[in-house]
């Protein structure tokens, strides 16, 4: 009885220590200690600028593309092909370019996060800021928490966009029954600012999320080389479910009881 209980019991003491260090970092965040190393925030909020936008866009580009195809095709024998762009207006921002960024985020971004800090944390250089005086949460934590934030809506953006442009090449350009003007007209009758906003919530919390949980493997990583590889696939594999968890309750939350959708006048 003592074994079937332990792995449960183990689970619930790791989720709490993620639950108490991802408190400590946004306590670093919103208390405005992350400000000292402003200049921190900065450099890695360039870097997550140069290694991400264009892998994270990429991604979203073919899952728009994908979006596009089956929604043209699905709608090709009904006498409506214009309806497609349904599939794009609703598809590709309510649902799927949340779950590509929050993918690519947890197998770039969070992956990358545990690999650089858990290598420092075996070199001990995480333990020589602190004997420098350096608050290492804050540093190391903190510091790629606030980065995030301040990068990660305008790459969400700039993917929402590469994905409507891709279901637009796909319906319009590749399948050709839908002209322009018909894709168009019924793509913008699907589409309201509400829709973004929530859109964008759903992706900004699953990258909290990532970010908080990469930050706590790496940052705590122990046992060489093999500790932090087992470290980050731990990561991966939490934050995909955190993916999946925060999309559908998302959903639920902002389109649950009212879908608002303009079907029927």
């Amino acid at each position: 009885m003592n074994g079937l209980l332990a792995a449960p019991r183990a689970w619930i003491e790791t989720f709490g220590e993620i639950a108490g260090f991802c408190g400590q970092v946004l306590g670093q965040v919103f208390g405005g200690r992350v400000f000292r190393f402003f200049g921190e925030a900065l450099r890695q909020a360039g870097i997550l600028i140069l290694s991400s936008t264009l892998v994270i866009c990429g991604l979203v580009f073919i899952i728009g593309l994908q979006c596009g195809i089956e929604g043209a095709y699905f709608t090709r024998g009904t006498g409506t092909p214009t309806y497609a762009g349904v599939f794009a207006a609703w598809c590709d921002l309510r649902e799927l370019v949340p779950y590509a960024f929050g993918y690519m985020m947890a197998a770039k971004v969070g992956t990358g996060i545990v690999a650089e800090l858990g290598s420092m944390r075996i070199s001990d250089e995480i333990d020589a800021l602190e004997v420098m005086g350096i608050n290492s949460m804050t540093f190391l934590c903190a510091t790629r928490l606030l980065a995030s934030w301040m990068v990660l809506p305008f790459v969400y953006i700039a993917s929402v966009r590469s994905g409507f442009f891709a279901s637009y090449l796909a319906v319009v350009v590749q399948i050709h029954e839908v002209s322009a003007g018909g894709y168009s007209l019924i793509f913008w009758m699907f589409q309201n600012p509400p829709d973004l906003l929530f859109s964008a919530i759903k992706a900004m919390a699953m990258a909290t999320v990532i970010v908080l949980v990469g930050c706590y493997y790496g940052y705590n990583a122990r046992g060489g080389p093999v500790g932090v590889g087992t470290a980050t696939a731990k990561s991966m594999v939490l934050n995909i479910v955190a993916v999946h968890l925060i999309g559908m309750l998302g959903t639920q939350i902002f389109w649950g009881a009212n879908p608002r959708a303009p079907i029927g006048g």
